[in-house]
């Protein structure tokens, strides 16, 4: 129960009164930052106009001064100056680009109509453009060494009431900046009310280039490491020296920090979390405690404060990681969406579907995006697995890169991996074998998607890289970062779009502007779409590197099954440095009680459901027992990327998660403030849109039906152990 913080701030301007006229000896609790923070800068955003949004005048909290309008327009806005763009132009075209990454911002996706600026808490179009007035303050968080850097924001609407402190914390969702949970906690946190606590927790754009030793500052705008100094978001832990020769050898390459960063960050994601939270506690205590002196009292603590952890896919691993390293209470309730969650252990853990048993469920990520990345191009072949509607969006697909996908069937082959002397026969085998490892039926059709968009091969270069802490010098099994051309060769970074970094760039090695690149294709570096395997010659999207980072999780020849040794490839030491970075990120299930509510698609086939949002569920009843308040929500025809939407054929069979995401958070809303019940863990059945692919009909509140108070016997979920039961 929170203490009612008026008493508090009563007390606390009382104290300071009687302080100052000689009435007590003793000073009250001052307000001070967070161990190790460092507050930049507090901006006032107003909610005036709507266009440009360039200057921090015409900016607002949620849209950046773009309102409903300019964040659904097809293109972000202009810079003034594209090569010395401004750091409040990077942080409108920031907001933009993280919202969309995000959610369908098409209308007949539901954008303006089902979510979105003008869509309020109740689901009514009653708030314009939905420009929210306020103020923002950044900050950033360090361990001491330099190289942590986790980037803060703070976001304060005119409509907070102190009488009725809340906060929504939103941890970054994938590998985005500070903005990354901007269509998630801040949408839904600034129309509440609430301030909002946002954080990269450690990832972002944290874009370094070797080649002239420069870096992204907090604020997004570029510089060298020396005169960004202690604002410098990310440079690499090189001397001038090891730099020099870098480049020598490796010349135009990039580094990045989730990656590149040396410290393993995804194991401060929930300490970074919760020093979101304080950060967001200190801000308003600034905002609104009595002055002692020249400081602030404290008014606002966690125990009168009610706060949220609201975040997706990373971001929701995060806040479930906070959840469990709580020790004073902070937060009070938590809800996420398709998390990433590692569970700590996957023996004992049973997912039942149907009554059947999943075949292999509770993976680390690595392990099973590892797995992904062996299979998922050869099965991308499988007649169940394409799409009829490739030939419409061929960069989607491998329609494109047909005879490559080929190739790795071959390679696969003849090394034993798959069986079939037919690539249709071994595009099958790939399949079953995906299947086997945990992925179902639904989930066929987005493994081309997936693979064509690199996701796997992508995750298998950074996340080995940054559990193993290797550094951009080791080309770990033979991978870099850099700019590539359309035929996948290194070409230096344009100098624009290093600028734009910070606001066209998620963090990942996606393309903007760092591409995954072997290094050891034949016939010199390529990116990993087109690079050539020396052990097979062919182009086979760098097959070789792929049996190398599978080899890293497991600590055996992908191929032979021996035992990595001290002169094997790779290492066995670089193998076990990668499985003691995956044990610091594996989550331990105890939720300390926490009301908690997972929201989950059941197509999603990226964050694989089976490794992370029903084993973490069925792990953490496990653990927590008797104690537990988690409920589980699965949505059906829902996946992972509501960005995939607009495209031909998804807009047909998919519908928005993050709907539902909003609904979880009214319904956490409602438990805390007035004890309603959370809805038990249940199987939303939707209806997708339907119709032509490309052109499917406007999507309406029948297609994504509210999560039931009461659940229908034939789609209750339950539990019994740490087993989690789920109907069909």
């Amino acid at each position: 129960m929170k203490i009612n913080h008026i008493t508090l701030g009563v007390l606390a301007a009382l104290g300071a009164t009687l302080a100052g006229c000689g009435g007590g000896d003793d000073p009250p609790p001052l307000n001070v930052l967070p161990a190790g923070a460092t507050h930049h800068s507090t901006t006032v955003y107003g909610a005036t106009a709507v266009g440009n949004g360039s200057t921090a005048a015409t900016q607002d909290l949620l849209t950046a001064g773009l309102g409903r309008t300019g964040l659904g327009a097809a293109a972000a806005p202009a810079y003034a100056d594209p090569l010395n763009p401004t750091a409040a132009e990077l942080r409108r075209n920031a907001l933009f680009a993280n919202y969309r990454g995000l959610a369908d911002p098409t209308a007949n996706g539901g954008y303006g109509r089902l979510y979105g600026p003008n869509i309020d808490l109740n689901g009514g179009d009653t708030l314009g453009e939905g420009l929210i007035p306020g103020k923002e303050y950044l900050g950033s968080l360090d361990d001491g060494s330099g190289r942590k850097r986790v980037a803060m924001a703070v976001q304060i609407p005119t409509s907070f009431n102190p009488d009725n402190p809340c906060i929504v914390v939103g941890p970054s969702s994938g590998s985005r900046g500070v903005y990354g949970a901007l269509a998630a906690a801040s949408e839904w946190g600034l129309k509440r009310g609430c301030a909002v606590a946002l954080t990269d927790a450690g990832k972002g754009m944290g874009l370094y280039d070797p080649t002239d030793d420069t870096v992204n500052k907090i604020d997004g705008t570029r510089a060298t490491r020396s005169a960004a100094g202690a604002l410098a978001h990310f440079a690499a832990n090189l001397s001038d020296a090891a730099r020099n020769a870098f480049n020598a050898a490796f010349p135009n390459r990039l580094a990045l920090k989730q990656v590149h960063s040396q410290i393993n960050p995804e194991k401060d994601w929930g300490t970074d979390t919760l020093a979101a939270a304080k950060y967001a506690l200190y801000a308003l205590n600034q905002e609104y405690a009595a002055s002692y002196g020249d400081a602030k009292t404290i008014r606002f603590t966690p125990a009168n404060t009610t706060v949220i952890a609201g975040a997706v896919s990373n971001g929701g691993a995060a806040a479930l990681r906070a959840a469990e390293q709580d020790t004073e209470g902070l937060i009070d309730g938590v809800v996420v969406s398709e998390p990433s969650a590692q569970p700590s252990a996957n023996s004992g853990i049973t997912v039942n579907v149907g009554g059947t048993p999943v075949p292999t469920v509770g993976k680390p990520l690595i392990d099973y995006f590892t797995v992904a990345n062996l299979y998922q191009p050869c099965a991308a072949l499988a007649d169940s697995v394409v799409m009829a509607e490739a030939s419409i969006y061929n960069y989607m697909t491998l329609t494109a890169m047909n005879a490559r996908a080929a190739n790795r069937c071959a390679g696969l082959a003849a090394k034993g991996l798959v069986s079939g002397a037919t690539t249709a026969a071994q595009a099958a085998d790939a399949l079953a074998k995906l299947r086997q490892y945990g992925w179902e039926p639904q989930h066929d059709t987005m493994h081309n998607a997936h693979y064509g968009l690199g996701n796997a091969a992508i995750i298998g270069m950074m996340y080995t890289t940054g559990y193993g802490r290797f550094s951009v010098t080791d080309n770990l099994c033979g991978m870099s970062l850099a700019q590539v051309n359309a035929t996948g060769d290194v070409i230096p970074v344009s100098a624009a779009v290093k600028a734009a970094s910070f606001a066209i760039g998620n963090g990942t090695a996606n393309g903007a502007p760092a591409s995954v690149v072997y290094n050891d294709s034949v016939g010199g570096a390529k990116s990993w779409a087109f690079a050539v395997s020396p052990s097979t010659g062919s182009a086979d999207f760098a097959l070789d590197a792929a049996l190398c980072q599978r080899a890293l999780v497991t600590g055996r020849d992908t191929v032979t099954g021996a035992a990595l040794t001290a002169t094997s490839t790779p290492t066995l030491a670089q193998s076990q440095a990668v499985q003691a970075g995956v044990a610091e990120v594996r989550l331990s299930g105890n939720l300390r009680g926490k009301p908690t509510l997972i929201v989950t698609g059941r197509s999603d086939a990226l964050v694989a459901i089976n490794h992370s949002s029903r084993a973490y569920a069925a792990f953490s009843k496990g653990v927590e027992g008797a104690a537990s308040q988690l409920s589980y929500i699965e949505v059906t025809n829902a996946q992972h990327f509501d960005a995939f939407l607009p495209l031909s054929g998804f807009d047909t069979r998919f519908v928005p998660l993050h709907a539902y995401f909003n609904q979880a958070m009214n319904a956490m809303w409602a438990k805390l403030k007035s004890g309603t019940a959370l809805p038990p863990s249940q199987v939303v059945r939707t209806t997708p849109r339907g119709g032509t692919p490309g052109a499917a009909p406007a999507i309406t509140a029948a297609n994504v039906p509210a999560i039931a108070a009461t659940p229908a016997a034939g789609n209750a979920i339950t539990f019994s152990g740490s087993t989690i039961n789920l109907p069909n």
